[in-house]
C-alpha cells in the first residue's frame, strides 16, 4: 500500500498544483482520470495493464472506468461501461459479460462532510454477478427492441456522497467498494481495504 499511497499523492499535487494556471487562464484542469485510474487499480490490485498494446484495460481483460468531480463542469459519469453499437461480434450481446473477469470503477469526488478529496474503487465480478448481469440483459434487450436508442450504458456514481449505490434506468445497485482513501493532513490516509471483494464480491439491490 505504500505505493498506492505515493501514487495518490502524486496525483492530489499534479492536479491542485496546476489548478490556478488553469483557473488563470479559462481551461480545465490537466489531468488523465482515465490513465491515473487504470494506473491506480493496477497498483491496488496486482493486475497490470497491456504494456501499450490494444485492447482491454488490464492485462486480464477486465475493465477500468474513471470519473472525477474535481472542477468539473459536466456531471461526470460511468460512460461506456458495457460493449454497444460496435462492430464486435460480442457487441450488444450478454456473452460480451463472460469474457470480462472484472469492471473496476474509479471515481475522485469529495467526501460531503469534511469536503476532503478522495478516492473509491468498486469492483464487479461480471461473469458472476448475477444481478449486475440482469441490469445489463435488461439494458441491452431494449436495444433490440428499439426502445433505447444510445449505445452508451451510463452508471451515475454517488458523487459526494457517503453511498455505494449506482444509478441506471435498468436497476439501481449497491456496489461492491474494494478500496477508498481519504487527503487529510498533506496525505491520503486508506480508509478502506478489502482484496477478498476481488473472489466474493456482488452487487446487491439497493433500496
Amino acid at each position: 500500500m505504500d505505493k498506492v499511497l505515493d501514487f495518490l499523492n502524486l496525483h492530489h499535487k499534479s492536479f491542485f498544483e496546476a489548478q490556478p494556471y488553469a483557473d488563470e487562464t479559462d481551461h480545465p484542469t490537466p489531468s488523465d482520470t482515465r490513465s491515473w485510474s487504470q494506473i491506480l487499480v493496477s497498483l491496488v490490485t496486482g493486475i497490470k495493464g497491456l504494456a501499450r498494446e490494444k485492447g482491454a484495460d488490464l492485462a486480464d481483460g477486465s475493465d477500468v472506468k474513471g470519473a472525477n468531480t474535481w472542477g468539473a463542469i459536466n456531471t461526470p459519469r460511468f460512460n461506456g461501461v458495457i460493449k454497444a453499437g460496435t462492430k464486435s461480434d460480442k457487441s450488444d450481446k450478454l456473452e460480451y459479460l463472460d469474457d470480462l473477469p472484472y469492471l473496476f470503477f474509479v471515481l475522485w469526488d469529495n467526501e460531503p462532510t469534511n469536503k476532503r478529496e478522495r478516492c473509491r474503487i468498486w469492483v464487479v465480478r461480471t461473469q458472476v454477478d448475477p444481478i449486475f448481469r440482469g441490469i445489463c440483459e435488461r439494458w441491452y434487450n431494449l436495444r433490440s427492441e428499439g426502445k433505447r436508442k444510445s449505445s452508451n450504458f451510463q452508471l451515475h456514481p454517488p458523487r459526494g456522497k457517503n453511498s455505494d449505490i449506482f444509478r441506471n434506468t435498468c436497476g439501481n445497485l449497491v456496489y461492491p467498494l474494494l478500496f477508498q482513501a481519504e487527503y487529510e493532513d498533506d496525505s491520503y490516509k486508506i480508509l478502506v481495504n478489502n482484496p477478498e471483494l476481488l473472489e466474493i464480491g456482488l452487487c446487491t439491490q439497493s433500496d
